[in-house]
């Protein structure tokens, strides 16, 4: 895989303290942009990926916010944008997915996966782009969970 400069371009990435998201975070470190991420269960995750990105000369800083509450997400674009001074990369990395028998999932859990999911990376991206120079980019990568994990039918009560 070959490496892109991106000295002096700031991303931001939901989910980005582990799995897939962490791999992301430090690539984009790696080929040069300062990485904001977010977190929402494990402030210890989050430190440990951004202390090894300032380790290696990066700058990283976490931010916890639930990737399905809408103002915790503007929130923490705003924050970002004020600690490196722009924006223009943006990766809506956190997703959930919901697993079992369809007929278990409560409506709460589904409304939730939907607010994550689907309104989290509509919120990111309409509040990264009102931040974004001419030329930002966007990506979504929450996609796995969906691959992994599907929906079961019904358990039969036959």
């Amino acid at each position: 895989m070959s490496s892109q400069n991106l000295q002096g371009k700031v991303a931001f990435v939901t989910g980005g303290s582990r799995s897939i998201g962490a791999a992301i975070v430090k690539r984009l470190a790696n080929d040069g942009a300062a990485v904001a991420i977010t977190y929402h269960g494990s402030p210890q995750r989050a430190a440990a990926v951004v202390d090894a990105i300032k380790v290696e000369g990066g700058r990283a800083a976490a931010i916890r916010a639930d990737a399905g509450d809408a103002t915790a997400v503007r929130a923490a674009v705003t924050e970002a944008v004020r600690m490196f001074g722009g924006l223009d990369i943006l990766v809506n990395n956190a997703g959930i997915a919901l697993g079992g028998p369809i007929d278990e999932i409560t409506e709460a859990d589904y409304n939730r996966m939907i607010a994550v999911n689907v309104t989290g990376v509509f919120v990111a991206t309409q509040e990264a782009l009102r931040h974004m120079k001419s030329g930002g980019a966007s990506s979504t990568s929450a996609a796995r969970w969906c691959a992994t994990r599907p929906f079961r039918p019904p358990r039969s009560t036959r």
